[in-house]
């Protein structure tokens, strides 16, 4: 397996502009999404996946003066942009995360990749059960390419998942068990309004140099409602 993490990235949000380089606790938003998988178990390449407008040029910016691999694609077009991103640095397998969670279960995120792994699946996912933003998923890059070849609809090419729950007859899907302590599906740990940057700067300030576990943030969150 040749396992890649492509994060996508732009600074074109409707509801957010800018989202990817709003400060949580003083750093950029994807700075708090790459630097969380320093505390990844298994071994895999990371690129920040973004679009090739010239409001992205500060992510790749970005990118460059911290080290970390970035490719510019489609800017709307985003599952063509995960395809030709994992087709130039030839993933097997590649993770999908999101610019605008800053609080991705990196344990979790393990043992997905694990569960992936060991069950053989062309797609596998964390979500349902996990805070909004905080589940991941990943897929085989055979799967991508089917999705590429025959998700031809808008929102197939919109959203990297779309022709994965259109046609779930086509795939093995796993699905990740989680754990009670950390089942909250109405809590958003993911940042896509102004309310949603506020909690999470609060729940990074309160942190500070110490990353954040699930069960963490669903305590804070609870005793502030």
């Amino acid at each position: 397996m040749t396992l890649g993490i492509i994060v996508q990235a732009r600074m074109g949000s409707t509801r957010l502009p800018g989202k990817v380089m709003r400060l949580l606790n003083g750093k950029p938003l994807i700075s708090h999404v790459v630097g969380r998988l320093v505390m990844l178990r298994n071994d895999a390449e990371i690129v920040v996946a973004t679009g090739q407008g010239p409001e992205d040029e500060i992510i790749e910016r970005w990118c460059r003066e911290n080290n970390v691999k970035c490719f510019r694609g489609q800017e709307m077009d985003v599952l063509d942009r995960y395809y030709q991103c994992a087709k130039t640095y030839g993933f097997t397998d590649i993770v999908r995360l999101t610019a605008d969670n800053p609080f991705t279960d990196v344990a979790e995120l393990d043992r997905l990749i694990d569960f992936h792994r060991s069950g053989g699946y062309d797609y596998t996912h964390a979500f349902g059960h996990l805070p909004v933003g905080v589940g991941a998923e990943i897929f085989t890059f055979v799967a991508l390419e089917r999705s590429h070849r025959e998700g031809l609809l808008p929102h197939h090419r919109e959203h990297v998942n779309e022709y994965f729950i259109d046609r779930p007859e086509l795939f093995l899907i796993g699905e990740l068990d989680v754990s009670t302590a950390k089942t909250a599906p109405g809590l958003r740990l993911t940042v896509d309004t102004d309310d949603d940057l506020r909690r999470a700067d609060a729940l990074a300030r309160h942190a500070a140099e110490i990353w954040l576990t699930t069960e963490e943030a669903i305590t804070l969150c609870s005793s502030s409602a």
